[in-house]
This record gives C-alpha cells, structure tokens and sequence, in this order.
C-alpha cells in the first residue's frame, strides 16, 4: 500500500532484474507511472502480485491487488495478469538478511528484491511449461 516494487526480464525471458521501487501517491499517478514503464521496456505482460492468504484463498490485499490489476489493464497495452506473491517478502528479508545489509538498507530493498523474485518465479513458471509442451511434442 505504500511501495510498488518492481522487476522487468532480460530481452528472453530468463532472467528477472529489480528497478527502483516506486514510493505509492496517487492511484492515478501510480498507474501512469507503470503505464510509462511498460512503454519504456516494451513490456509483453505486466505481472501483478496477489497476496493470498497462506490457504490459496483471497484476502483483502488480493481484492485490492485484484482492483489495481483491473483499473491497470484500462492504462496498459499489453495482458495484466495476477500471480502468487505468497512469502516472496519473506524470501526476501530472509536474503537480504544473508547479506549483512543494515535494517534501514534492507527495508529500502526489500520491495525490489520482492519484485524480482515474483517476476523470476513467473519466469520460472512459463519456462518449465515451455519445456512440458516440447516434451509432449506433435
């Protein structure tokens, strides 16, 4: 609700890089400000992070984050798509705190790191069907 991390792919979909985190004002702002990133790096998809509760259920944040991806598709020019983000915050205090980072380092972090490793898990996703329907084959 007050930070919008944000990752984007290399050029082939491997790989998920962190951009600075966007500090939230305005809703129409925020949704500007994307829209101009994916015109930036001609992004193909906007992955949106969908905070469900630990039993895979909706939560009050997945609705919000729901809404934000409907109101987002309306300023975009390419597909908006929901994906868990369940304990990627977790995953990434926990890294961050590997790294011997003061707190107030981590906490500046921890919004893009989030957003890295939610892209990179999408990433991930997209790759191993990739390799599931060439398995299949004709």
């Amino acid at each position: 609700m007050k930070r919008i991390g944000v990752a984007v792919s290399d050029a082939l979909g491997i790989t998920a890089q962190g951009l600075p985190t966007l500090q939230r004002t305005r809703l129409e702002d925020d949704l500007e400000k994307i829209r101009q990133l994916t015109d930036e790096y001609s992004a193909e998809r906007v992955i949106v992070g969908n905070p469900l509760g630990h039993g895979g259920g909706e939560t009050t944040m997945s609705r919000h984050a729901g809404e934000f991806a409907a109101k987002l598709r309306q300023r975009v020019n390419c597909p908006v798509e929901l994906w868990d983000e369940r304990l990627t915050t977790v995953q990434a205090n926990r890294a961050l705190r590997q790294t011997g980072l003061s707190l107030a380092k981590r906490q500046r972090a921890v919004d893009r790191v989030a957003a890295t490793l939610l892209l990179q898990s999408f990433l991930d996703f997209l790759a191993n069907a990739r390799s599931r329907n060439a398995e299949v084959g004709p």
